[in-house]
């Protein structure tokens, strides 16, 4: 009897913890698909900004991303590429369309944040009063650049734009789903998060910060979710980052199965080790300051990926139907129930208002199985984790 009451209170607990994270998903994407917000961001001033650009080996894309930004720019502006560790021609082609290109060679140091702190350096002789980054394989959408520096010069905060990953129309269906969730991610949850005034994340480009926020923050750093990570540590100053919404960074997921699986290794792998690390100081620093904006970006960093998110679900959903059938205990089955009810309706509600033109209505049930196929993935987490960063194959 005791060893059932140990079982029942054990798996009532996790069912607990994984209805807390679908809770603060269905928080997020309800207040995304309920509220209206057709208000435009407050401008400010248009001051002098430097797009900071790092590539490392990008010479198939780097041209078509710097297009994209030299029109944007006013007088006084500059785009700097830090071509890192390059083993093609990506300075070359940089300096041909028109940037500033400084050249770093380092492979004891590797990494999107040793190059960052190469730009910053770079700059401090004639610092901007913006800093955007935007990374090399990435279309900056036209007036991203203008919003970005006018709300970051308003907000004296960072500012980060909606940034969406695209599979492409013939993409298989494995691709598409992985758009649907990634549009979840990066403009759901945040948009969510946005109308309800609260802060969101880092997510890699598309973002714009007050020089006094990078000038003394600490980019040398090879953790493979740098930008997640850098956000935080901003939070934690005051300065959590604001979203734009009317501000748009697109990019590719690449088209070689290999660099779908290393993206998706560092990404998932990297927010795993953030969580662990990261989110139990962060939710107690969170619970004695005053204003809810570190305490929301810690919920919202509680909350795993939506793949693994979807697998807990399930499994505990399972292990507590089989305890009521074995023992009649009911109260771990209905936590785990609610679990499952609000992880449906925040999949169903994103799709609904925002998902449709990425996938039907079947496809969307068909993806039930997706989770399946990443359970390698989050495996290997446990016995082999991605702690180095390491370069998405394109092609």
């Amino acid at each position: 009897m005791a060893a059932v009451t140990i079982t029942a209170f054990l798996l009532g607990t996790i069912a607990l913890l994984i209805l807390l994270c679908t809770a603060v998903l269905f928080v997020e994407i309800a207040a995304a698909v309920t509220r209206r917000d057709t208000a435009r961001p407050e401008e400010g001033e248009r001051r002098p900004a430097t797009v900071l650009m790092p590539a490392h080996d990008e010479a198939t894309g780097i041209a078509a991303a710097i297009r994209s930004v030299l029109p944007q720019l006013a007088d006084r502006d500059r785009l700097v590429v830090i071509a890192d560790n390059c083993s093609d021609n990506t300075a070359a082609i940089a300096a041909d369309e028109g940037a500033e290109v400084v050249v770093r060679t380092d492979l004891a140091r590797r990494g999107k944040g040793y190059a960052l702190d190469l730009g910053i350096r770079h700059l401090e002789s004639k610092p901007p009063d913006v800093v955007l980054i935007v990374d090399a394989d990435c279309h900056v959408s036209p007036g991203t650049v203008d919003r970005l520096v006018r709300l970051c010069c308003k907000a004296q905060r960072p500012v980060q734009a909606i940034y969406l990953m695209q599979a492409g129309p013939e993409a298989p269906l494995n691709m598409r789903i992985a758009e649907f969730a990634w549009l979840v991610k990066n403009k759901v949850r945040p948009e969510g998060l946005h109308r309800l005034g609260l802060p969101c994340q880092l997510t890699g480009t598309g973002m714009a910060f007050p020089w006094e926020c990078l000038g003394s923050a600490a980019l040398a750093t090879g953790h493979i979710v740098e930008d997640l990570k850098l956000g935080l540590e901003l939070a934690r100053t005051g300065a959590a980052p604001l979203l734009c919404p009317q501000a748009l960074v697109t990019s590719n997921f690449p088209a070689s199965a290999d660099g779908i699986k290393g993206q998706r290794t560092r990404w998932e792998h990297g927010h795993l080790s953030v969580i662990l690390s990261d989110a139990p100081r962060l939710l107690l620093e969170g619970l004695r300051r005053p204003t809810g904006d570190l305490l929301a970006l810690a919920l919202d960093l509680c909350v795993p990926p939506t793949a693994l998110l979807a697998l807990s679900v399930a499994a505990i959903w399972t292990s507590c139907a089989s305890l009521f059938f074995l023992t009649a205990d009911a109260w771990p089955l209905v936590l785990a129930s609610l679990a499952a009810l609000l992880m449906a309706a925040s999949v169903l509600m994103s799709w609904r208002v925002y998902g449709r033109h990425v996938m039907t209505l079947g496809t969307l049930l068909l993806s039930v199985v997706y989770p399946l196929w990443k359970i390698p993935l989050y495996l290997r987490f446990l016995v082999a984790r991605q702690i180095d960063w390491v370069r998405s194959k394109r092609d």
